[in-house]
């Protein structure tokens, strides 16, 4: 098949290059306002070169990927779906929440899918842990645990545009909280603090917080996120349920040195950056999507997915704002 690729920044250029290798894609189209880094991927990959994102519908592509800036999403998957071409698109679907219901009203009912892109459902770990807790296993859940700690801040034009860590960075555990246990969110408490680069203080928003989340079977979920985590980049969850307990991410290359004594674990490199951590899920992540292209798969992460873990990094920038629990239904519009 023909994909094309809207936006070639860092992940992007790393989309392009896994759907390179993969047996169902024959070609690439490609298409970024730099101009330079277009030319970059149809010299790596040997890519058709488009001016803009309609010469790249109008290129006979049998499926889009959008990994161009947040504030282009709404417009390119709508765009990409008014085309009849089947879109995948980074998270989030669009910057502000409002916006992201237009663009779910918009494509409900319409034959065209659209996949967003929430690689930890593609992760081998939390595939396992997804399948333990539908087997009953690990009996009823009490305890969910879900932590991304970043090696080092973004940049300080970055912060300033995310919208925030628990709409940034939170929001995979939020999803993948969701997509493991099959239950969903009711209320959060939120906390934060500054403990590192200042620009991220100024912007109004936190370096490091924590969240518990109620399930709506009475599950507790502790979500711990930080900037500054000078091991490496660590993901991880734990499932403690009444028969059982199971960890996603407890590897050798886990970013933790144990101080036990006799104790080597974990003796590989750490992790230090998402793509290390995530390369295999992200190569799983786009295969599905030739598969939904192909017609043979269900998008397996919609818009209405996206915006249920949206809502809930909603409730939470409210709670750290305001000191108190909030019930997400609260913040819930449209």
């Amino acid at each position: 098949m023909r994909i094309g690729i809207l936006g070639l920044g860092r992940i992007g250029a790393f989309h392009a290059e896994t759907l390179s290798q993969l047996d169902a894609v024959d070609s690439l189209v490609v298409s970024d306002p730099v101009t330079d880094a277009a030319k970059r991927a149809a010299e790596r990959f040997g890519a058709q070169v488009a001016d803009s994102p309609e010469a790249v519908l109008a290129a006979g592509v049998d499926g889009v990927v959008v990994a161009a800036a947040t504030d282009a999403h709404p417009a390119l998957i709508l765009a990409a779906v008014e085309a009849g071409v089947p879109v995948f698109c980074e998270k989030p679907v669009a910057r502000t929440m409002p916006e992201g219901v237009a663009v779910l009203k918009a494509v409900e009912g319409v034959d065209v899918p659209v996949q967003i892109g929430f690689n930890r459902r593609f992760d081998a770990g939390f595939v396992a842990a997804r399948a333990a807790v539908h087997s009953g296993e690990l009996g009823p859940l009490h305890t969910v645990r879900s932590t991304t700690l970043d090696p080092a801040p973004p940049p300080a034009a970055y912060v300033a545009a995310s919208g925030g860590i628990f709409r940034d960075c939170s929001v995979h555990d939020f999803d993948i909280i969701r997509w493991v246990t099959g239950r969903e969110v009711t209320e959060v408490y939120a906390a934060g603090g500054n403990r590192g680069a200042d620009y991220i203080r100024e912007a109004g928003d936190a370096d490091t917080t924590g969240a518990v989340l109620t399930l709506d079977d009475g599950t507790l979920a502790v979500v711990s996120n930080s900037r500054h985590n000078g091991r490496g980049y660590d993901v991880r969850m734990e499932l403690h349920g009444f028969a059982d307990s199971i960890a996603v991410g407890l590897e050798d290359k886990l970013p933790l040195r144990s101080v036990e004594p006799g104790v080597s674990f974990p003796a590989g490199v750490p992790h230090d950056f998402f793509m290390d951590r995530f390369t295999a899920a992200y190569r799983a992540e786009l295969t599905a999507f030739t598969e939904v292209v192909a017609g043979t798969l269900p998008s397996p992460c919609t818009v209405a997915d996206a915006l249920e873990a949206g809502w809930i990094a909603e409730a939470c920038t409210l709670s750290l704002r305001e000191h108190r629990p909030v019930r997400v239904d609260e913040v819930r519009v449209g």
